[in-house]
């Protein structure tokens, strides 16, 4: 099942397991079952600490669950990870096996703490990136406290049980048998939603904190770079942010970021983390924020407020939202969220496999997902607003030579359909003709660009007709002492390369700012 590299590594890390522990497994005659088998007995193979037993009757099959010899810890996989689930079998085998967390001690102990029984469920797909974060914060929490339960399932596996729950995104969390959230989800997220206490006692933490020399607000490349250059200035910097690693995160294949001929997202997220993480920058995560108070005078402190009812002050403040999926705004699109409207291909195709789907938008990243959704759907239908498809001609002369695409331009869609409980198909209207046409299908996959995390900023610094935050040379807004950077702002090429400069940009005029006022 793994190769000889493959087993070197993993060979490498189990000699970090200290406690005996057995792998349970529930399997039958099938090829899945079979394939599940030779992994987990290279598995074995590679640690005396670790045994194996088939003998399993859990009524997922083929699934395997790790437990300590007299433990009760309830983690399963029902599926095989391999793909970006790989890392959360490895992780789960040492944690299992008492290699210990880097989770912040006051996490670990809030985990533990957590009372009531908690038995989760996780629909992944092992093309999915944002799942992995999921599947490893729950496979975390139910190896540090035995009233949490967590079983990971690969959804093109269990078909059955995707369709009886209709779901059409991934990752798609399940508590007690309930929906309980959607999407990429950290272990300080899912805390937040089980601990409801978990706002007020952040708030006062961030009133509680001194005021900062320069206040990053986000998280994402600009933000990372603007930390790391004020830090680096000896003064006192802080970033507050509702995620970090911001858009990134939702970014699969990455080939132009200078120096790294290729990447993922999720990877270069934690790059940038660790890489501020080296400098005395306090990280405050988890953060949205609501409102900008500028400073009343030149030498005072500008007050950013959060949806917490927290605040921080700063001397100098750089804002780095970012930006978010622009979606369609038609009727249908916000019921039908997650029940076939979707918005990342990587993620969610597989869960449409044989089925029908359309991809919204010409450009290339709508180009780029139909052409990955044509080897996976049954049929796709690309929808282009304008007269042409936008997209480079190399992926277009790719996607032309499909045969199980159709191309429409001129299309503007006007509604989502769907039975209540999932897509049935979207209405669009030829804009040559003005004719209104029905196509029936299954999913929708939404690629039209990007819209700047300025609402919270109206009213207070200067923003564009379409919202983004209006800068000049040095990255200066409309307000002295506040500075924008990255995809959030009214420089051109939103491009994570250009986000990085800008960040630096930013925090260098902040920092020019500060030594001028005295």
């Amino acid at each position: 099942m793994l190769d000889a590299n493959l087993k070197t590594q993993l060979k490498a890390y189990l000699e970090k397991v200290t406690q005996p522990f057995e792998i349970a497994a529930s399997l039958d005659d099938g090829a899945k079952s079979q394939e599940m088998l030779a992994l987990l007995q290279d598995i074995v193979s590679l640690s005396d600490k670790i045994t194996l037993k088939t003998d399993g009757n859990d009524s997922r099959t083929p699934s395997f669950s790790l437990n300590r010899t007299n433990g009760n810890i309830g983690l399963r996989f029902a599926g095989i990870p391999m793909g970006h689930e790989f890392t959360s079998l490895v992780l789960a085998l040492l944690q299992v096996g008492g290699h210990p967390s880097k989770l912040a001690t006051e996490v670990i102990e809030q985990i533990k703490g957590i009372e009531g029984e908690f038995s989760f469920e996780t629909y992944f797909s092992l093309s999915c990136h944002n799942c992995p974060d999921v599947v490893q914060a729950l496979n975390l929490m139910a190896v540090l406290n035995p009233n949490i339960k967590h079983v990971a399932i690969d959804g093109a596996l269990f078909q059955d049980e995707v369709n009886q729950r209709q779901i059409m995104a991934v990752p798609s969390i399940y508590l007690n048998g309930e929906p309980f959230g959607n999407g990429r989800m950290d272990v300080e997220e899912i805390l937040a939603k089980l601990d409801t206490n978990s706002g007020a006692r952040d708030a006062e933490k961030l009133n509680a904190r001194p005021a900062f020399d320069v206040l990053v607000v986000g998280g994402g490349p600009a933000g990372a770079a603007a930390a790391i250059y004020a830090a680096r200035k000896g003064i006192r910097t802080g970033v507050a942010a509702e995620r970090f690693g911001g858009q990134v995160l939702d970014t699969m294949a990455i080939e132009n970021f200078i120096s790294v001929k290729e990447t993922e997202g999720p990877k270069l997220a934690r790059s940038l983390e660790e890489h501020v993480r080296q400098y005395e920058v306090d990280i405050i995560n988890l953060q949205r924020a609501s409102k900008l108070i500028p400073a009343a005078t030149e030498d005072g402190l500008h007050t950013v407020q959060f949806d917490n009812g927290g605040e921080l002050q700063a001397k100098t403040v750089i804002l780095a939202t970012g930006a978010r999926w622009r979606e369609m705004n038609v009727p249908g699109e916000q019921e039908y969220r997650g029940r076939g409207v979707a918005y990342c291909p990587h993620c969610d195709g597989p869960l449409f496999k044989g089925k029908r789907v359309a991809v919204i938008g010409g450009g290339n990243s709508g180009v780029e997902a139909a052409i990955d959704l044509a080897g996976i759907v049954a049929h796709v239908t690309l929808l282009e607003f304008g007269e042409q498809l936008r997209a480079d001609a190399v992926l277009q002369n790719k996607l032309r030579s499909l045969p199980n695409v159709t191309i429409i331009t001129m299309a503007q869609t006007t509604e989502v359909l769907g039975d209540g409980q999932k897509v049935s198909g979207l209405v669009y209207k030829d804009r040559h003709h003005d004719e209104v046409h029905t196509v029936e299908l299954e999913g929708i996959f939404v690629q039209i660009g990007l819209l700047p995390n300025s609402d919270w900023l109206k009213g207070s610094v200067e923003l564009s007709r379409v919202g983004e935050i209006i800068v000049d040379a040095k990255g200066q807004t409309s307000i002295p002492g506040v500075f924008g950077a990255g995809d959030v702002t009214t420089v051109p090429y939103k491009q994570i390369v250009i986000a990085v400069g800008e960040g630096a940009k930013a925090s260098l005029s902040a920092f020019d700012y500060l030594i001028r006022q005295g």
